[in-house]
């Protein structure tokens, strides 16, 4: 089996990717976009704005590259940067950095683990050639149609702006070009070692995600699909999200637990089910979500080691992970949004929430809104985007995808969320664009807009932050781990609020050892970058390999042979041989095999066996005879023989001849690689082979 990491991914919106080879089969784990890479780009002109820049700008569709235009953006190299170092142009798109690398038509599988892990899906089926069975489950499936949905409606905005795309490379992907380009924005382009050019894409149009979906076969939980006949796949909530998953994976020689990032109690998506992938011989980590919070950790931190949960049983491990801690965690972070929200309107200011994770989005909607009234502050709530409407409406007919306490609510009669009163009372909502006419009409301010996209160059966001963006009392809310100086570059100079909140993306650090203590896998592979952060001692019950990015990892077998299941009736029919040379017996079995669901099967098939009748006569002997023994054997049967010796170069032995004289002509070549018995009359054949069978080894 081999293992390569792909990308390590960064944060929730761009999850890690992986290949994995296993039983002559290669799966792809989750094709993301690194859609943070889009700050490199300026976003489109509005308002006022477009006539400012345009004057004051050099930030203009491209023209020829003149001498002093060279000189002059040489200068600007060592400068800080500003709006005009961005690139004005239809944006590209960076799928993983080291996927384009490799032949796609060679991929058999594509798991897709969370709507994230989906959106760079259609730049691989619109490849030809590309023929891999895709998987994931009906929520992901449909979620992800929506984001890919919304971003080619978004990204419509630059080709309106700019009109058409060329169909060659664009002006600033060329070498010199980027050589002018700050390092900043060069490193984004290029990666640090350079090779992600080929990594950018011009988008997808709304043809090829049809087509991507066509190609999608959906799943529930725990549902059981065979691929092949050898592996079967099923799909486990992860809690990360709604529909999101891990992945079982059961093979002739090993079984595997795929884990993406996972959250053990969700306030709204069903729980990690971490228990149906107990038991299983490897586990591949990919939860680096524990790496983003451990940038800026001192040096003194506490490191975790196998010591610390040697002592605990399977039960204390277990309930260490159902911790509630992490959850009131969050709801704590909720609340003071919601406070600095209010603070924020009571100054007549209004407030901007670009965050695209839809747990959040449902929960920051139910928190906001009960703030609101209990605060007596009377402003509208909008919701802006190209699928919101539909978004909103399909949260609510998917509870058997929801957590527990969600449930109960639709067996009491209530709505599985908020969204569903707030709508029908007038309080929050909902329209596809910035433009729409219902819009220009109920708009109020101050007020609260929840829209996309969280890049701040696509979507009602960016008109949104030109019209706010010199407003000191409004509040931009911002999730954290990405580049907000250069996020906001475009909107500079900023008086607006900005707030940068982290939410819960995965399993914390502390939880990593007592979920391996309860899965008790053979073998488990983690990130490098855990190495020194998760420590394991000698003592500790499985193998631990680590991986790095862009290479790939053997994994050792744990079994050296497939297991068969035999038919009664087969079994019947044994005829034992006993091996001379070995402690061994051996039979010969004649049938039909079977593959399907990861097993193997002998079946006695429609033709009788005539093996209960006789005795069967070996079809393969092995092994060289001894010249002396079987020369006696011939004698006993009444058959004189005499041996000539073979000589090869530099005098080898090179091959015996036989020579048989009575009682008829015959001859017996015993060579390296096999033995020929000529003789003229079939009964004396018969006994030289009788008398071969009796020295060899057979079956």
């Amino acid at each position: 089996m081999k293992f390569t990491c792909l990308s390590k991914g960064g944060g929730f919106h761009f999850p890690p990717c992986h290949v994995l080879n296993v039983c002559g089969f290669r799966i792809l784990f989750d094709c993301p976009l690194d859609l943070s890479a889009l700050t490199i780009f300026s976003p489109v002109p509005t308002g006022y704005r477009a006539v400012v820049d345009e004057k004051d700008s050099d930030c203009q569709p491209y023209s020829t590259l003149d001498s002093d235009c060279v000189t002059w953006k040489r200068q600007k190299i060592g400068k800080p940067l500003d709006a005009n170092d961005l690139i004005c142009a239809v944006p590209w798109y960076k799928i993983v950095k080291y996927l384009h690398l490799w032949n796609v038509s060679f991929i058999d599988v594509v798991l897709i683990s969370s709507p994230m892990g989906m959106l760079g899906l259609p730049f691989l089926t619109r490849i030809k050639g590309f023929s891999a069975k895709i998987y994931a489950t009906e929520v992901t499936a449909r979620l992800g149609q929506l984001m890919m949905e919304d971003l080619v409606s978004m990204h419509m905005e630059f080709r309106q702006f700019y009109g058409p795309e060329g169909s060659t490379f664009p002006r600033w992907m060329e070498e010199e070009e980027l050589d002018l380009r700050p390092s900043a924005l060069r490193e984004v382009v290029l990666g640090k070692d350079g090779a992600e050019l080929g990594g950018w894409m011009p988008l997808y149009s709304a043809a090829d995600v049809k087509h991507c979906l066509q190609k999608v076969q959906t799943l529930r939980y725990a549902e059981e699909v065979c691929y092949n006949g050898k592996l079967v796949i099923k799909a486990f909530s992860s809690g990360l999200e709604i529909g999101t998953c891990n992945w079982s994976i059961n093979g002739p020689k090993r079984d595997i637990a795929f884990i993406s990032s996972s959250i053990f109690v969700p306030a709204h998506a069903m729980s990690f089910d971490y228990h149906a992938l107990q038991g299983k011989d490897i586990v591949l980590y990919s939860d680096l979500s524990s790496l983003d919070t451990m940038e800026g950790i001192e040096d003194g931190y506490s490191f975790l080691t196998t010591d610390s949960f040697s002592t605990l049983s399977w039960e204390e491990s277990a309930q260490s992970l159902l911790n509630t801690s992490e959850h009131l965690e969050e709801r704590e972070k909720l609340y003071y949004l919601c406070s600095c929200a209010a603070d924020s309107l009571k100054a007549s200011g209004s407030v901007l929430i670009p965050i695209n994770r839809l747990g959040t989005f449902i929960q920051l909607l139910e928190q906001i809104s009960a703030s609101l009234e209990s605060s007596s502050l009377k402003v509208p709530i909008y919701v802006i985007s190209s699928v919101a409407e539909e978004l909103l409406a399909y949260t609510n007919v998917i509870p058997e995808w929801l957590c527990k306490e969600r449930q109960e609510k639709l067996f009491s009669g209530e709505p599985l969320f908020a969204h569903v009163e707030l709508i029908k009372d007038n309080k929050l909502h909902v329209f596809p664009t910035v433009h729409s006419p219902k819009l220009l009409i109920n708009w109020q301010e101050p007020c609260i807009v929840f829209c996309p996209h969280w890049c701040l160059r696509l979507g009602p966001v960016v008109h949104l932050l030109h019209r706010w963006s010199g407003d000191p009392n409004s509040l931009l809310v911002l999730e954290s781990g990405h580049d907000a100086q250069l996020a906001l570059l475009p909107f500079q100079p900023m008086e607006m609020k900005v707030l940068q909140c982290s939410f819960l993306s995965g399993i914390k650090l502390p939880k990593i050892l007592p979920l391996l203590n309860v899965l008790q896998p053979k073998i488990t592979l983690l990130p490098e970058d855990l190495r020194q952060k998760v420590r394991f001692t000698n003592v500790n019950p499985f193998s631990v390999f680590h991986y790095s990015e862009n290479k790939t990892l053997i994994i050792p077998s744990l079994k050296d042979s497939s297991e068969l299941e035999i038919a009664t009736d087969l079994a019947f029919q044994f005829q034992w041989r006993n091996l001379k040379h070995e402690n061994m017996n051996i039979t010969r079995l004649k049938g039909e095999l079977h593959v399907a669901h990861g097993k193997h099967w002998l079946h006695s098939g429609n033709k009788p066996s005539k093996s209960n009748s006789s005795k069967s006569r070996p079809l393969l002997h092995w092994g060289t005879p001894d010249l002396e023994t079987l020369l006696s054997i011939l004698s006993k049967m009444g058959i004189n023989a005499s041996v000539e010796q073979g000589v090869g170069v530099e005098g080898s032995k090179k091959a015996c001849i036989v020579h048989v004289h009575d009682p008829k002509k015959a001859l017996i070549e015993i060579g390296d690689t096999g033995t020929v018995i000529s003789a003229v009359d079939e009964n004396l054949a018969s006994l030289i082979f009788e008398a071969m069978d009796s020295i060899l080894d057979g079956i």
